[in-house]
């Protein structure tokens, strides 16, 4: 990908959101979401965030679209720093960034039929009125694999997965660039899921669209994705290109991702070691010392409870922060915030 223009550029991006208690509503602590991530994302790809509920995935994928302002660092979209624009900047950007979000029916109106819901961007955005406006919208519909007379119904009328290409249509009636996909099948069926992931990737290449795809399944994530991110806590453990991640997983908790993907294959299944984590994640209110990982992870040493590691990379572009990776491998050139 060194070849593509960074479209997406995140750098040291936190947020911290405040506990209060008390008669007076005192400030007594944070929850660390999202806690020191950088990452680029290429034009034209799909870069897989991945990581156990409660790790900051979600937070990210808001931050970077402006639904959440950070506690500090960047985001830049195609070199503007979104993190400064007012309001009325956001919402002109919002013609660029999308969202599709993960519940396929709370994310609708139920009080607007699918061809309101999926005209008010055009209507929004002073984009199409009227006849126009109608037209594009069964040409939207059509685009997803809907009906023209799907137009009048509502939400309810719909099953799970046309709901979510309800969803993709609306995203899309802005014509973004850019599209954050947050666990999109997740409330899918599989063979739904299989559809609208295929869908996904047909819309892409026929736009040239860029996605942040967020998920927990490593299985959606190894179909659609170009690069994997794994989080944990609010932190990058790891980054790599989808197959060199999937091959070659160098963090303890990357690999004890990856050996719980089921095998259809009974035999091969047998015979792989399963890694079973122990012990819950931590609370991001009070996260551990060090590694954030060390309470769970079977190799951890003494180092690990002291030394937070550094994001290094050991070749190709594939990052890892783990202590035992840079002992074993030898130290790596840190990074810079712009090489993350």
């Amino acid at each position: 990908m060194n070849g593509e223009a960074a479209l997406v550029e995140i750098t040291d991006l936190y947020k911290y959101f405040p506990i209060r208690a008390g008669l007076f509503s005192r400030h007594v602590a944070d929850v660390h979401a999202v806690d020191g991530v950088s990452l680029t994302i290429h034009e034209g790809e799909t870069l897989g965030l991945v990581g156990e509920s409660g790790s900051g995935k979600t937070t990210v994928g808001r931050l970077t679209l402006s639904l959440l302002r950070p506690s500090s660092g960047s985001v830049r979209f195609k070199g503007q720093d979104v993190t400064k624009l007012t309001s009325g900047e956001v919402r002109a950007l919002r013609r660029e960034m999308q969202i599709i979000f993960q519940d396929p029916y709370g994310s609708l109106n139920p009080r607007m039929t699918v061809g309101e819901i999926v005209g008010e961007p055009l209507k929004i955005h002073k984009i199409a009125t009227g006849r126009e406006a109608a037209e594009r919208v069964k040409e939207l519909h059509h685009l997803v694999g809907l009906r023209a007379y799907h137009v009048n119904r509502y939400p309810h009328e719909f099953s799970g997965g046309q709901r979510q290409r309800v969803g993709i249509a609306r995203a899309l009636a802005v014509n973004p660039s850019f599209i954050v996909l947050d666990e999109p099948v997740s409330a899918l069926d599989v063979s739904i899921q299989a559809q609208v992931i295929n869908l996904l990737e047909d819309l892409q290449q026929q736009f040239r669209l860029t996605y942040l795809f967020i998920a927990h399944d490593l299985s959606v994530i190894r179909h659609i994705s170009s690069r994997v991110a794994v989080m944990y806590v609010g932190k990058i453990v790891e980054l790599a290109a989808r197959d060199d991640l999937y091959e070659n997983p160098l963090h303890p908790y990357t690999q004890a991702l990856l050996s719980a993907i089921p095998i259809p294959e009974p035999a091969v299944e047998a015979r792989r070691q399963r890694i079973v984590l122990s012990g819950d994640v931590p609370s991001p209110v009070n996260p551990p010392s060090g590694c954030r990982f060390h309470t769970r992870c079977p190799v951890a040493f003494d180092r690990c409870i002291v030394e937070e590691p550094r994001l290094l990379d050991y070749g190709n572009g594939h990052l890892a922060a783990c202590h035992l990776v840079e002992e074993r491998k030898g130290e790596a050139p840190a990074l810079t915030a712009a090489q993350k």
